[in-house]
């Protein structure tokens, strides 16, 4: 329940913030420092509707969606956050009183450099509308250190700088390691036959891995007092010194694995003209999604006992081709770690996954090289080899001797694994963002005698907000949207 707005308890919270924070008194602190006591203050009230949000959800056990996406262009949340809470008003009295203007003390916060163009504002306002409307939510993406860049105008040429919105600290965020979550790249799978089940066990040795760390972030709904969460993933090394190696004056070597973390969450869409900068891009991808893949499918089995039922607590939606490795990395999960068969698993995932294309260009129809993605991500490209054999099968029992169907449908076709054709293959649900995706998008899919896929494609703005998708989340909540 919401706490009336006290302005005495609020002035005297953001004194003690900048006493405890900064040894300062509101007479000798700087703008910035006065922003970070304002937000820890407005944060508190945050807090509070948080751990009540998240307490409703614990009881009533609503379908969760996870909306996955590279980017979340979330602006600045002191404003944001503050007008959601319906108290801009007396905070900006409030800060008067004390002799401050709100509009000065807001420009002391950075942009959140989280996301860069119109995917990202849509997947923040994705966010804002699911917490407005009261339907449990998680955002899912990347911690991100230096955004994309900062631009500078020197002689009338644009200069990138680092863009280090973190430098000063982020008072609204959350770190929560209790959550951390292996993920593991490269090594190989060894092949291990169980008596006990009759099964083969699959064993990824040999790899390397980091620890995805996550941050949580407020998502505040609009005067209803729910908040939801936006969860980014940090990178850390799971042995970040090796003190042997510094002690042999091995300086370098004695950081690596830190190094190797600190790259994958350094910045949004790292330059891939070359290779090194495309496995950084997999990389990225597949760390965030294994960690949310990973905690999703725990935090389903803290409660229910039937993995079976996953689909009907769990929606993963897929903003763009960018997070389309969950179809694989959930299947993964279920047939390694929860023993279910291939087909068992496959409903489960299909009944799971939604796509939404943002760009019909070759170009963001992301393809990986199959020499980069089996050795990254070796055990998941067994999983995508095993999905688009399965799929030509069918093709070619509805075509026989049509190769040219294949050549148009294959998820992995010429040398490359064909992302948006996975998320197609493995989503109850796709749709894009203009009608002009979904109608050539449906155009193809019936060329190509995929009339049975036609119910899975919808036009704009039926995704994750149709109500035959979300209508069961709607109750459990509401009674957050009455609470005085």
């Amino acid at each position: 329940m919401s706490k009336r707005f006290d302005k005495e308890v609020f002035i005297e919270s953001v004194k003690s913030n900048l006493k405890t924070l900064y040894r300062q008194t509101l007479v000798d602190a700087t703008k910035q420092q006065v922003f970070q006591a304002v937000s820890y203050a407005v944060k508190d009230t945050i807090i509070d509707n948080w751990m009540e949000t998240q307490k409703v959800y614990e009881e009533e056990d609503p379908k969760m969606v996870y909306y996955m996406s590279m980017e979340f262009l979330m602006g600045r949340a002191l404003g944001n956050n503050m007008i959601n809470l319906t108290e801009y008003k007396e905070v900006k009295e409030a800060l008067e009183e004390l002799g401050f203007d709100l509009n000065v003390i807001e420009d002391q916060e950075p942009d959140a450099a989280l996301g860069n163009g119109g995917l990202g504002r849509l997947a923040a306002c994705f966010l804002d509308s699911l917490a407005t409307l009261g339907y449990a939510a998680y955002g899912c993406g990347i911690r991100y250190r230096y955004g994309m860049f900062k631009q500078k105008i020197e002689n009338g040429y644009q200069i990138e700088v680092p863009d280090n919105w973190l430098k000063d600290g982020n008072p609204f965020e959350l770190r929560r390691p209790e959550y951390a979550k292996e993920v593991k790249f490269g090594g190989y799978v060894r092949v291990e036959y169980d008596a006990a089940t009759g099964r083969n066990r699959f064993i990824q040795e040999g790899y390397q891995s980091v620890l995805a760390v996550p941050v949580d972030l407020p998502i505040v709904g609009y005067g209803n007092n729910v908040i939801n969460t936006l969860r980014i993933w940090d990178a850390e090394a799971i042995n970040s010194f090796e003190l042997d190696r510094f002690d042999k004056g091995e300086y370098e070597k004695a950081v690596e694995q830190e190094n190797l973390a600190r790259n994958i969450v350094e910045v949004l869409y790292p330059n891939d003209n070359h290779y090194a900068g495309k496995e950084l891009r997999l990389k990225q991808q597949y760390f965030f999604i294994s960690a949310s893949v990973q905690e999703a499918v725990e935090k389903y089995m803290r409660k229910h006992d039937d993995i079976h039922k996953f689909y009907e607590k769990a929606s993963f939606q897929l903003n763009d081709t960018h997070p389309t490795v969950a179809v694989a990395e959930l299947m993964r999960i279920l047939l390694d770690e929860e023993n279910l068969e291939w087909d068992e698993a496959w409903e489960i995932t299909t009944k799971t996954c939604a796509y939404t294309n943002h760009t019909i260009m070759a170009e963001a129809l992301e393809k990986w090289p199959i020499e980069l993605f089996s050795r990254l991500l070796p055990r998941v490209y067994q999983i995508v080899e095993e999905i688009n054999r399965r799929f030509v099968a069918q093709i070619q029992q509805r075509y026989p001797g049509d190769n040219e169907k294949i050549r148009r449908m294959a998820i992995i076709y010429d040398g490359q694994v064909r992302m948006a054709y996975l998320a197609i293959v493995g989503s109850f649900s796709v749709n894009g963002v203009a009608k002009l995706h979904r109608g050539q998008s449906l155009s193809q899919a019936e060329k190509d005698g995929e009339k049975r896929r036609r119910k899975r494609f919808v036009s704009n703005g039926e995704n994750i907000s149709e109500k035959s998708t979300l209508h069961k989340q709607r109750a459990p909540v509401d009674k957050l949207l009455n609470l005085p």
